[in-house]
C-alpha cells in the first residue's frame, strides 16, 4: 500500500515525473544548518552528475524556525564552484512528512517519493552536517550507478568519543552477528539502490522505534539481512551538532538497541550461522584530517552507573546472569583510577541483554531503559582507558572490542534456541 504524501507533494512529484537521482534530506528545527547542506548537495549533483535528472527532497517535521524556506531559497554559485555544463536543473520538492514524528518517518517520505519517480540511485545526509561537501554525493551515489551495490555505508573519521552508542554497541553487535565490518551502521548518511527502495517500504515497522532513532540501524541491517551487495565510502571527517555521552541519550540508546533487538529476532535464521566477520569493500581517497573535540563528564557518568546500581540492581538481575551482575559490584566503591569494565563483561552484559529480550523476562521498555547506567558506565570506563591515546589509537580498542563480540557470539547462539523463538 503506498504511503500516503501531502496532496500538494503528490501534485509536484506527478508533474516532475520520473527521475534518475535522488537525495533525501530530513529535518527539524535545522535552519542554521540546512541551508549549507543544501548547497553541497546541489553543487555535487552538478558537479558529479550533470547529465542526470535529479530530485532533492526536504522531508521536514513541521519546523518552526523556518527551515523549510531555508531550503527553498538555498542556492549555488555555480561559476564559482566552476562548474559550467548543467544540463537538467534541480527539482526540489520540500514536504512535510506523515506519522510519527521522528527521522524514520521522515525517511519513509523520502522512500515513497524515490519509488513513485523511480529514481535509480537515492541517498539522504543529515540536516545538522557541517563538514558535508559535495564529493560526498557522488561517493554515495556511484557505487550505486557504476558498480552494482544496492547500499553505501558511510566512512567518517570521528573524535574518540563521538558516536559512542555506535562504537559500543551498534558496531560491534552489527558486526558479530551479520559478519559485515561494516563501520558506522548509524552513521546518517547512506546511499541505496531502487530494490532496496521497494524493500524498506514493504516492511512494516513504520509505528514501531524505527520510525524514530531507529531508522539508521534498520536500513543496515535489513540490507545486510536481505542479502544485497554493501559497501562503504569514506568521507572524511563527521561534524555536526555533538552530543556529550553524559547528556541525556537515553531515548536514543532505548531505540538502537531496541532496534538491534527487534531485528534479531526477524534475522536469526541469517546470523546464526554467521561465524567472524569480513572487511567491506570501502571506496574513496582516505586521508588524516582533525575532528572536534568532543568533551565528556566521567563524573557524571560514574555517578548515573553507581546510582544504577543502588536502584535498579533487581531488574538488573532479571536481565544479566549471576556472575555478571556480581561483577559490576565492585565498581560501586573503586577508586577512579580502578573504574573499568572489561571487553568481556560489556560483550556479557549486551549479549545477556538481548537474550533477557528475547524472552520477554520483563517488560522490553523497562529492560532498554535500565541499560543507561550500563552504557553510561561502560563509556566512562573506554574514557579513562582512553585519555592518553588519538582518536586513531583509541580506535584499536574498539577493533579489540568487536572481537571479542564475534569470540563470545556461541553464548548468545546456544542460549538463543529455536524452541524460544515467539511467531
Amino acid at each position: 500500500m503506498p504511503t500516503p504524501l501531502n496532496p500538494a507533494t503528490e501534485t509536484i512529484v506527478e508533474e516532475i515525473g520520473e527521475t534518475e537521482v535522488l537525495v533525501g534530506i530530513p529535518s527539524f528545527n535545522n535552519a542554521s544548518t540546512i541551508g549549507h547542506v543544501v548547497r553541497a548537495v546541489s553543487a555535487g549533483l552538478a558537479k558529479y552528475f550533470h547529465g542526470f535528472r535529479a530530485v532533492l527532497v526536504n522531508s521536514d517535521g513541521g519546523s518552526s524556525d523556518g527551515t523549510p524556506e531555508v531550503v527553498e531559497q538555498a542556492i549555488v554559485d555555480f561559476e564559482a564552484m566552476l562548474i559550467s555544463d548543467r544540463q537538467s536543473p534541480l527539482q526540489k520538492i520540500i514536504t512535510p512528512y506523515q506519522g510519527i514524528p521522528g527521522k524514520g518517518s521522515a525517511f519513509r517520505t523520502i522512500f515513497e517519493i524515490a519509488r513513485r519517480m523511480k529514481a535509480k540511485a537515492c541517498a539522504v545526509v543529515d540536516s545538522d552536517l557541517r563538514s558535508i561537501t559535495p564529493e560526498w554525493i557522488e561517493m554515495l551515489l556511484r557505487p550505486l550507478l557504476n558498480e552494482g551495490y544496492d547500499y553505501v555505508a558511510p566512512y567518517y573519521l570521528r573524535h574518540k568519543y563521538d558516536g559512542t552508542i555506535t562504537n559500543s554497541i551498534a558496531y560491534p553487535l552489527t558486526r558479530a552477528l551479520y559478519g559485515q565490518r561494516i563501520r558506522q551502521p548509524i552513521g546518517g548518511e547512506f546511499g541505496f539502490s531502487r530494490a532496496l527502495v521497494g524493500h524498506y517500504l514493504d516492511k512494516h515497522v513504520w509505528e514501531s522505534d524505527v520510525a524514530r532513532f531507529g531508522i539508521d540501524i534498520w536500513m543496515t541491517t535489513e540490507a545486510i539481512a536481505s542479502g544485497a551487495r554493501v559497501c562503504q565510502s569514506f568521507l572524511g571527517a563527521k561534524i555536526h551538532n555533538p552530543k556529550d555521552p553524559a547528556a541525556d541519550l537515553s531515548d536514543m540508546l532505548v531505540q538502537v538497541t531496541g532496534a538491534l533487538f527487534a531485528l534479531m529476532e526477524e534475522h536469526h535464521s541469517v546470523w546464526r550461522q554467521v561465524e567472524g566477520s569480513a572487511p567491506v569493500r570501502l571506496y574513496g581517497f582516505q586521508y588524516e584530517v582533525a575532528v572536534e573535540p568532543v568533551h565528556v563528564n566521567v563524573d557524571d557518568m560514574i555517578v548515573t552507573f553507581r546510582q544504577g546500581l543502588a536502584d535498579l540492581g533487581p531488574i538488573w538481575r532479571e536481565m544479566l546472569q549471576p556472575d555478571t551482575v556480581e561483577a559490576l559490584f565492585p565498581l560501586a566503591t573503586c577508586p577512579l583510577r580502578a573504574f573499568r569494565i572489561s571487553d568481556d563483561l560489556w560483550t556479557q552484559i549486551i549479549y545477556d541483554a538481548a537474550l533477557a529480550h528475547h524472552r520477554y523476562v520483563l517488560p522490553r521498555e523497562h529492560l532498554l531503559k535500565a541499560l543507561t547506567p550500563l552504557y553510561l558506565g561502560r563509556t566512562a570506563s573506554f574514557v579513562l582507558e582512553t585519555q592518553a591515546l588519538t582518536s586513531a589509537e583509541a580506535e584499536s580498542r574498539i577493533e579489540a572490542l568487536s572481537q571479542t563480540f564475534e569470540k563470545r557470539k556461541d553464548y548468545l547462539v546456544q542460549r538463543w534456541s529455536p524452541q524460544e523463538e515467539r511467531a
